[in-house]
């Protein structure tokens, strides 16, 4: 992001009020994520790597596809920009379904959702330090609020001490997906940004799925490993699980990420931030679309501290007032 243009100014900016236009893109995008909490668990029993490195591949070819009808230039990553879209796939893809998957192992899912739903508190503190200015005053005022509104949705659950873990993990992760992007949106954009790292991210989860290929019983048994192994995982998937990862690759991959980066570019990650508090209240609502039932109190109360908190960190002023 260039920030060239306001490095000699005040210290005390006037910063205005947010346009609609700008935020628009990253709410739906985390719509889309939060929808996909719902879509995601009839993958429970699919293979992982596997699964996911389908997703992420057609993502890659749906958003190069997207840009050439676009005409949007992409350009090839040069010095340590490979770094920064190396660690967006590492930890924002990789690692972060990895977190979610083995911390469900140990906590209860809301737990999980409860230490990803404090991105806010992270990205108001750090992202403006990257980005060349001082955290808003106002929007670390605002996150904890959204964070309190999120976890009013989401609840809390039962934990151990590696579901804790594996919880920090997945809200770091989650943090460097937009963190790690700061340095490379000015030059990339948000096309480049999410091009790069979903082929990024799907040659790595295509070598897990290889390397971690194994069948139960060893090689010795004839059962099929590596490569085999993988087309053997994805040859089980059932109509209803391949309709799930094509919703994974083009809502929640290809045109979330897209949304999401542009929302990042135009107002900064410290506000952009405070949006990651629509995907509980997005995934709330596709369980009620799903059969869920009505959310209860608490549900409507966060709904409510979610609004108030975006209101609260998105209109203009003093920039750390």
């Amino acid at each position: 992001m260039n920030t060239s243009a306001t490095s000699t100014a005040p210290s005390v900016a006037t910063v205005p009020s947010v346009s609609p236009r700008d935020l628009v893109p990253g709410v739906i995008g985390m719509a889309l994520v939060g929808s996909s909490v719902t879509v995601s668990r009839s993958l429970v029993g699919a293979p992982l790597f596997a699964s996911q490195a389908v997703r992420y591949a057609a993502a890659a070819l749906i958003l190069v596809a997207l840009a050439r009808v676009a005409r949007v230039p992409l350009v090839r990553p040069r010095g340590r920009e490979w770094l920064w879209l190396a660690g967006i796939a590492a930890t924002g893809l990789v690692l972060f379904n990895v977190a979610v998957v083995r911390g469900v192992a140990h906590a209860e899912p809301a737990v999980i959702a409860v230490a990803v739903a404090c991105v806010p508190i992270l990205l108001g503190l750090v992202g403006p330090l990257l980005e060349g200015r001082r955290p808003s005053r106002r929007v670390l005022l605002a996150a904890p609020v959204v964070v309190a509104g999120a976890v009013l949705v989401e609840g809390a659950g039962r934990t151990d001490a590696a579901g804790v873990g594996w919880a920090a993990l997945a809200l770091a992760c989650e943090a460097g997906f937009t963190l790690l992007a700061v340095p490379v949106l000015g030059r990339h954009g948000a096309w480049g940004v999410s091009v790069h790292a979903v082929w990024l991210g799907a040659v790595m989860l295509a070598g897990l799925a290889v390397f971690t290929g194994q069948p139960a019983s060893g090689p010795a048994s004839g059962a099929p490993s590596g490569p085999a192994a993988v087309a053997a995982g994805l040859g089980s998937l059932t109509a209803g699980q391949w309709a799930a990862v094509g919703y994974l690759a083009v809502l929640v991959t290809a045109v979330a990420f897209l949304l999401w980066y542009r929302t990042v570019a135009a107002v900064g990650s410290g506000r952009a931030g405070l949006l990651a508090g629509v995907a509980p209240v997005a995934a709330a609502g596709a369980g009620v679309l799903g059969g869920g039932g009505t959310p209860g109190p608490a549900v409507w109360l966060g709904l409510v501290v979610v609004i108030a908190g975006l209101a609260l960190g998105l209109r203009g002023g003093d920039a750390r007032g």
